[in-house]
C-alpha cells in the first residue's frame, strides 16, 4: 500500500472518504509504477517511509502535498501541472523536507538499488537499452522542473539532510538539471538586486526623503534586533555586519584571522589563491597597484614581490592596523596605507590633486555582503582603474554550497558586464580542508568545494 500497513478501527464517515481518497491515489500510483518503477521506488524509500496515516483519526493526511510531491518523483507533467492549479509549488513533506523540486531530481537516486541495475537495466530492460531510457527520463525531469520553476518553487529550499535541490542534482552529476536549477537560482538574485534598488515614486522630494528615511529606519532596526537576540544568548556574531566586525577584537595565530566569534577572517590555505591572483594581476614589474583589505597581508606580499611603483592599500579594522604598523607596512617604500572603509577612503581620494589611477585593483574585505562588491566595481573600478588595467577580487560568495557558490558567480559575470567588465575565470584546484583539518576551532567553515573560480577583469573592449 502506499502509506504502509492498515490498521483495523471503527470506520467512520471521515475515515471511509480519506480510504477512498487513498485507493484513488493508489491506483494512479500503479499505473506510474508500470512506466517508471525505479522513480516509485525511490518515492518509497524516500517520502513514504512514514507509518499508516489512518494509525490516528486525529493525523490529516495532505492529500494535495502527496500527490504533487508523487508526480513530481515520476515527471508526470501532466499531473503536475492540474495540481499545481490548487497545491503551491513550495509544500514540503514533513519527513523528508523534500518540495517537488527535491523530488523531481532525486527519483534519480537509485544508489540504494547496488549495482543489479547496471547489469539487467531498469525493469529488466537490457543494458544496451538503457541509454535511451535515460534520455527520455532525463527529458521528462527538465519539463517537470522548468514547469515547478515557473509556478514559483524555490532554487534554494533545504531538505531535511540540508540539500537544496541543486545539491541533489550535483551530487548525482545531473548536469542538466543542475543547469535549469543554477538558471532559476541567477534570475531570483538578479530579480532581489533589482527590486532592492526599486524607489517608489512619491508626489515631491520630501516625500521621497521620507521614504527612504522609512526605509533605512526599517533596515537598521532589523539588524539591531537581530543583534539585540543574539546578544541575549550568545555574543554578537561579528561577521553579521562590517560594523560589528569593526568594533570586535581580532586574534592572529601563525596561521590564521579569527575575529571574536571564532570566525576566520583569513586563513593561510589562501596563499597559493591569493599568489595566483597577484600574478595574473601584476605580470610585471613597475606597475601601480590598489587592495581593499589586507587582513594577514598575504595578497599584499605577493604584490610587495612584483615591485609596483605604487601600493596602496585601504584597511578599516584598527587591530589589523596596529599589526601592519609593527610590521612596517607604513615605512615600505611606495607603500601608501590609508585607515578607515573603502567607502570613505575612495571619496577623498577622487577629490585629491592630479588624477589618482591603478593598473591593478584586488577587493577582499570582510563582513561585507555581495551589493557591496557590486558598488565597488560598479562606481569604484570604473573611476581608478588605467584602461588597460586588471580587477581581480576573491571570489568566495557561497562558497559553503555549490550550488550557490556557481549562482553567485554567474550573477557577478553578469553585473561585472554591466558595468562594462569582461571577465576570464580560471579554475584552481583546492585541497579537502576539512581532511587537512583547517576548520579545528573555526565557527563556520567558509569554503567546502573543490574548485576555486579566479576572476580576471578589464574593461570591455
Amino acid at each position: 500500500m502506499l502509506f504502509g500497513h492498515s490498521k483495523k478501527v471503527a470506520t467512520s464517515a471521515f475515515e471511509l472518504k480519506v480510504r477512498t481518497e487513498l485507493y484513488t491515489l493508489v491506483e494512479i500510483r500503479t499505473s506510474l509504477q508500470q512506466q517508471q518503477q525505479h522513480h516509485h521506488n525511490f518515492f518509497l524509500r524516500h517520502l513514504m517511509a512514514s507509518a499508516d496515516p489512518l494509525h490516528d483519526l486525529n493525523v490529516e493526511v495532505d492529500l494535495a502535498t502527496q500527490s504533487l510531491l508523487l508526480a513530481a518523483a515520476n515527471h508526470d507533467v501532466r499531473a503536475v501541472r492540474d495540481l499545481l492549479r490548487t497545491t503551491p509549488a513550495t509544500v514540503q513533506d514533513a519527513d523528508t523536507g523534500f518540495t517537488p523540486l527535491h523530488a523531481a531530481v532525486a527519483a534519480f537516486d537509485d544508489a540504494d538499488d547496488g549495482g543489479e541495475a547496471a547489469d539487467t537495466g531498469i525493469n529488466g530492460v537490457p543494458a544496451a537499452d538503457q541509454e535511451e531510457i535515460k534520455k527520455r527520463e532525463l527529458e521528462a525531469a527538465e519539463e517537470t522542473v522548468r514547469v515547478l520553476l515557473q509556478n514559483g518553487a524555490i532554487w534554494n529550499d533545504l531538505d531535511n539532510n540540508d540539500e537544496t535541490p541543486g545539491c541533489i542534482a550535483w551530487r548525482l552529476g545531473l548536469k542538466e538539471l543542475y543547469e535549469q536549477i543554477v538558471d532559476a537560482g541567477v534570475r531570483a538574485e538578479l530579480l532581489l538586486t533589482r527590486l532592492g534598488e526599486y524607489q517608489p515614486l512619491a508626489d515631491d522630494d520630501e516625500d521621497v526623503e521620507a521614504e527612504d528615511e522609512g526605509q533605512e529606519g526599517i533596515s537598521q532596526a532589523g539588524v539591531q534586533q537581530e543583534l539585540n537576540v543574539q546578544s541575549s544568548t550568545t555574543p554578537a556574531d561579528p561577521s553579521a555586519s562590517n560594523e560589528a566586525y569593526l568594533s570586535s577584537t581580532l586574534t592572529f595565530t601563525p596561521t590564521d584571522l579569527l575575529d571574536s566569534a571564532t570566525n576566520a577572517v583569513m586563513m593561510s590555505w589562501e596563499t597559493p589563491i591569493m599568489e595566483r591572483h597577484a600574478s595574473l594581476l601584476l605580470p610585471k614589474e613597475g606597475l601601480r597597484v590598489l587592495n581593499i583589505g589586507h587582513g594577514l597581508g598575504i595578497i599584499d606580499n605577493f604584490f610587495q614581490s612584483h615591485s609596483p611603483t605604487t601600493h596602496y592599500i585601504i584597511e578599516a579594522h584598527p587591530d589589523v592596523l596596529a599589526r601592519m604598523k609593527q610590521q612596517g607596512w607604513y615605512d615600505k617604500p611606495g607603500v601608501v596605507v590609508h585607515e578607515g572603509r573603502w567607502q570613505a577612503v575612495l571619496p577623498k581620494l577622487a577629490q585629491g590633486e592630479g588624477e589618482l589611477v591603478f593598473d591593478a585593483i584586488f577587493f577582499d574585505t570582510f563582513a561585507e555582503d555581495y551589493s557591496a562588491l557590486r558598488e565597488f566595481f560598479s562606481e569604484s573600478v570604473v573611476q581608478f582603474l588605467d584602461s588597460e588595467g586588471r580587477f581581480g577580487y576573491f571570489n568566495g560568495l557561497g562558497a559553503d554550497r555549490q550550488i550557490c557558490y556557481d549562482v553567485y558567480t554567474k550573477v557577478a559575470e553578469m553585473d561585472l558586464f554591466e558595468a562594462g567588465f569582461d571577465v576570464e575565470w580560471e579554475e584552481l584546484k583546492v585541497e579537502d580542508l576539512q581532511e587537512r583539518g583547517e576548520w579545528a576551532g573555526i565557527r563556520r567553515p567558509y569554503w567546502g568545494l573543490e574548485t576555486y573560480k579566479l576572476p580576471t577583469c578589464t574593461f570591455v573592449g
